[in-house]
């Protein structure tokens, strides 16, 4: 081994430990490891910053944009209102939903469908009188196996396109994914309906809804205001100052009992009523600084208090939501003030502590408070999923015919030759901004930009294992170890070994570092480089074990109530069921 290669090894090593730590996001790791392999002098400076010119980086950030362009024109809309009738068992409820979500991320992004199929989850289980946790995972496999079956589905499959390019001059198509793909998907899809559901913690089937991850009788409390009360005869704005970014002022009671949100500009007088959401380690000072009385004499809260009272809602922290990493100040200015985060809850449990100490993280499910209006919305830049009992909205299916149209001219344009898939995609995108189908202040917003940074920064470090011969120096261990083993058994070694690394690394990630290695390793062994890049791109796709390994797992853990352990029980079956499935289909078709 040269100095060369042990730096990019260590290099790569660190990258891994930092990926699978989560104490940074994924793509501060790939900068610091493109940072590194500059200063070491293992990739040239002119090189450094290629990969964000790559093939692959433009068509990953295309199909974000095309997919909000799907979504917004009404596509999942049509195939959800035939749905209904489908759920009336439980295998069939599990089977249409998943099947739909499969569907739909087949043809954008995977994240994004189960983003439109979450609420429509939730709807229907209480519809169906069915527990969230139940749909809720298998739901999110149902997205990850989908995007398996076209170039487009997912970024490891543009990923190991352009990696093909490498050797033949001429990448994956859009459909040839699907020869392995497809039937892993539909298998895993019975799979799952079928039965293995039922692993899932009987505990956790008892389900999850909002009122027993937020009772309200926790956070709200009725007070009244004293005749000596420092606040007689002031403002409302004055006791919100007062009150601080930990106790809020949910509502003013009138004298029929019913409850409003106060306006700033009104009068406080003696013996007005009010209900706070209340951090307790605050209230006792405040009452008394105030001169505020609890109404009940035990101190006991108001437990009569309904969500539809205080105009309540529910929201799932996004994966591209800015305020990840951020707290409710944050949210309030974005808001404009038209939402007061309420409490938070993550994995199904409320956040304990005081709330401006809250960091706002993917899957977290934010009690909201909103102004007393029918037609107010979460508005898109806040990167929140509104859950279904505050309205379900899937787009209007006006313009799908022209949608579908455009879309299905830039496929052709791609299939025929005539444009690269990235340019056929931006063509695309170009018309639906024309045609009004995508807002042009949308246009950036729902590109998943830390992935992109992922990606351009990454492709430079694997470059460094192929400039340094490092993974030749892999491949040739993995072939000198399997020198007796047939071709098929190595395939699902590295099947295996890339499943293992997805569940704790960005599945991009995890592409990029097993590209090179496969097509090193299958030149070593005499065999062709297609069937081991397929096995990468189907083992990429399988992060079926843990939470962190998908966005998918992170968005359905707080409202499905899951915990860390739970997604084995499910998964491992299920990544055994893609394994004896796809290491024959791969076999058949790319040898």
């Amino acid at each position: 081994m040269t100095l060369e290669q042990g730096l990019s090894f260590g290099i790569l090593f660190l990258a891994l430990v930092l990926f699978a730590s989560g104490k940074l996001r994924h793509d501060i790791v790939a900068l610091i490891s493109l940072v590194a392999v500059g200063f070491t002098g293992l990739v040239e400076p002119a090189e450094l910053l290629s990969g964000f010119g790559h093939p692959a980086v433009i068509t990953v950030a295309a199909v974000l944009v095309v997919s909000e362009a799907l979504r917004s024109s009404g596509l999942v809309y049509v195939i959800v209102q035939r749905i209904g009738p489908l759920t009336k068992t439980a295998t069939g409820h599990i089977a249409v939903l998943t099947g739909v979500v499969a569907l739909a991320s087949s043809f954008m992004n995977n994240v994004g469908a189960l983003a439109i199929m979450l609420p429509v989850a939730l709807a229907t289980a209480t519809e169906r009188g069915r527990p969230p946790a139940m749909l809720l995972m298998p739901l999110a496999f149902g997205s990850m196996l989908g995007g398996m079956i076209t170039l487009i589905g997912t970024p490891p499959n543009i990923i190991i396109a352009s990696f093909r390019r490498s050797y033949t001059d001429e990448p994956f198509h859009m459909f040839d994914f699907a020869w392995v793909g497809l039937p892993i998907a539909v298998i895993g899809i019975l799979f799952i309906a079928l039965g293995a559901w039922r692993l899932i913690p009987r505990e956790r089937k008892g389900g999850v809804q909002p009122e027993d991850m937020f009772s309200l009788e926790e956070y709200v409390i009725e007070v009244r205001v004293r005749e000596k009360s420092p606040l007689v005869g002031r403002r409302i704005t004055h006791m919100e100052t007062a009150a601080g970014e930990d106790i809020a002022i949910a509502a003013r009671v009138r004298d029929d009992g019913q409850l409003y949100q106060p306006e700033s500009w009104q009068p406080i007088a003696a013996g007005d009523l009010f209900i706070l959401r209340a951090d307790p380690v605050d209230l006792t000072e405040f009452l008394n600084k105030q001169g505020l009385e609890l109404v009940s004499p035990e101190g006991e809260t108001r437990a009569d208090i309904t969500s539809s009272d205080l105009k309540l809602m529910e929201a799932i922290v996004g994966p591209n939501s800015p305020l990840i990493g951020f707290g409710p100040r944050t949210l309030s200015r974005l808001a404009q003030d038209e939402f007061q985060l309420f409490a938070v809850a993550r994995q199904g449990k409320p956040v304990g502590g005081r709330l401006h100490n809250v960091r706002f993280q993917t899957g977290d499910v934010l009690l909201l408070q909103t102004k007393e209006r029918e037609d107010l919305q979460v508005p898109p830049e806040l990167g929140l999923l509104p859950l279904p009992e505050r309205g379900l909205r899937l787009g209007s299916a006006q313009r799908l015919g022209t949608a579908f149209t455009i879309f299905a001219g830039a496929i052709g344009l791609s299939m025929t030759g005539i444009l690269p898939i990235a340019v056929a995609f931006i063509a695309a995108i170009i018309l639906y901004v024309i045609t009004g189908i995508l807002p042009l202040r949308d246009l950036y917003r729902h590109i998943d930009w830390p992935v992109i940074v992922l990606l351009g920064a990454m492709i430079p470090v694997g470059q460094a294992l192929q400039n340094t011969g490092a993974d030749l120096l892999i491949a040739q261990s993995i072939a000198g170890t399997a020198g007796t083993l047939p071709v098929w058994a190595v395939v699902a070694l590295l099947l295996v070994a890339t499943m293992a690394l997805t569940d704790v690394v960005n599945n991009a990630a995890t592409a990029l570092i097993m590209a090179p290695i496969s097509i090193a390793t299958a030149q070593a062994m005499g065999v062709n480089p297609d069937a081991f890049l397929m096995t990468i791109a189907i083992g990429a796709s399988c992060s079926f074990l843990t939470p962190i390994g998908h966005q998918s797992n992170t968005l359905v853990m707080g409202p499905g109530g899951y915990k860390f352990s739970d997604y084995w029980r499910l998964g491992l079956p299920l990544e055994i069921v893609v394994a004896i499935v796809a290491v024959p289909l791969i076999m058949f078709f790319w040898t």
